[in-house]
């Protein structure tokens, strides 16, 4: 990860049966603390870039609020991530960072 404007990223998963799923992408905005926009691409459907656009507030007492807005190029993009999926993804991300914050 290169967590700067124009930045790239990669990560791959292994799973348990051995087989492997990959994503990557830009960092196109990196305004820390309160903004982060990039560009995600699953290997699984290569050629079919989405933008995730991030908000950060601040709640007090140590809590922030993630509010993610992913825009895709089309329904049918949109469409095969769910189906392939994200949202089941994007929430286990989710449940490991707070995990990992609470610790």
């Amino acid at each position: 990860m290169e967590p700067v404007s124009g930045g790239r990223w990669r990560f791959r998963i292994e799973n348990s049966d051995g087989s492997e799923i990959g994503f990557r992408g830009t960092f196109r905005e990196v305004s820390a603390p309160e903004r982060l926009v990039q560009t995600f691409e699953w290997d699984g459907m290569p050629g079919h870039v989405s933008v995730d656009s991030s908000e950060f507030e601040d709640l007090g007492d140590g809590r922030t609020r993630i509010v993610t807005t992913t825009t895709f190029h089309t329904p049918e993009e949109r469409d095969g991530m769910l189906a392939a999926g994200m949202e089941r993804g994007l929430n286990e991300t989710h449940d490991r960072l707070e995990e990992l914050l609470v610790g």
